[in-house]
């Protein structure tokens, strides 16, 4: 039995104290980063403030002399908006429906073909993959503008011009969005996990579905809403492809309003104005709801992906 010479003394060994650092956070490196973020947004949220002050004005309002960036004394939401909507027989509620309709049938659309390219890309191996990724990557790089008078001249030997299939059939194809989901589906589906389906007795396409379709989840709502914003924004293939203004989208019916009240100027195209005004504010308004309500899906797959 030996002693330690604690016990020969009588003491008793003193706890030690545990010395926690604590790590005190580099503000003074994130001051000048949160001056231009802050800065930047400002630059971005003002036209949006212009839109919401001036929208809210009359025609006497806008041209009135006072400030750009300020309501007036005459603030008139609902005038303005019972104007916008019967407007010319309320073509603009047909314009919005159109560019709703384009929207959903282009996006959704030019998601489920790019789910199904990127996944293929990506799991599968095939004579001439690399070569037809290739040409993939090449199609990113061309602007989607330079391809406008060659659909054109193909649609006119269709006869197809003029039609909502002129819109809608171009809006199918989104390399960009294949690419997206080759590289997302490349990490974020196991081998091992399709193996096992397959080995469990598992088809392809029932593979597909029930293993591989969850977990590209957050890329598919990103395709999606990239792919619908495209096509709401889209002007310039509609504004070749319709002549008749009751199937435009709103972009080229706002187009089409302006463009008369610049020709008319004071004969006529103030009181235009703003309803011009009153009608960009609304065809954003979309937009924003997509966004703020399809945000929590970008949310988990960022959270998923840190887990990982």
């Amino acid at each position: 039995m030996t002693v330690t010479p604690m016990e020969l003394t009588g003491t008793s060994p003193k706890p030690r104290r545990r010395v926690e650092r604590r790590s005190t956070p580099p503000t003074r490196g994130r001051i000048p980063m949160n001056i231009v973020l802050a800065l930047l947004m400002i630059y971005f949220l003002i036209p949006f403030w212009w839109l919401i002050v001036n929208s809210s004005k009359s025609s006497a309002g806008l041209f009135g002399g006072g400030s750009a960036l300020w309501f007036s004394d005459d603030i008139d939401y609902i005038g303005n908006l019972v104007e916008l909507f019967t407007y010319s027989g309320g073509i603009y509620a047909r314009w919005l429906a159109n560019s709703a309709l384009y929207a959903i049938a282009g996006g959704v659309g030019a998601t489920v073909l790019a789910v199904l390219a990127g996944y293929g890309f990506a799991k599968y191996s095939f004579t001439g993959r690399r070569a037809a990724f290739a040409i993939l990557l090449g199609a990113v790089m061309i602007p989607t503008t330079a391809l406008v008078i060659p659909t054109f001249v193909l649609f006119a030997q269709v006869g197809w011009t003029n039609t909502i299939w002129a819109v809608i059939f171009p809006s199918l194809l989104n390399p960009f969005g294949v690419y997206l989901m080759n590289v997302y589906a490349r990490d974020a589906v196991p081998d091992e996990l399709l193996d096992a389906a397959r080995v469990d007795g598992a088809g392809e396409f029932r593979t597909f579905l029930q293993v591989a379709l969850p977990l590209l989840r957050p890329a598919i709502v990103t395709v999606v809403l990239l792919s619908v914003v495209a096509s709401w924004n889209n002007y310039f293939l509609p504004l070749v492809m319709l002549s008749d203004n009751r199937l435009y989208p709103v972009t080229v019916g706002i187009g089409l309003w302006q463009s008369t009240a610049s020709t008319y100027g004071a004969a006529g195209g103030q009181s235009l104005w703003s309803i011009i005004i009153l009608g960009a504010l609304v065809s954003v308004i979309p937009l924003i709801i997509a966004f703020l309500g399809l945000q929590k899906y970008w949310q988990g797959g960022l959270s998923i992906g840190s887990l990982k």
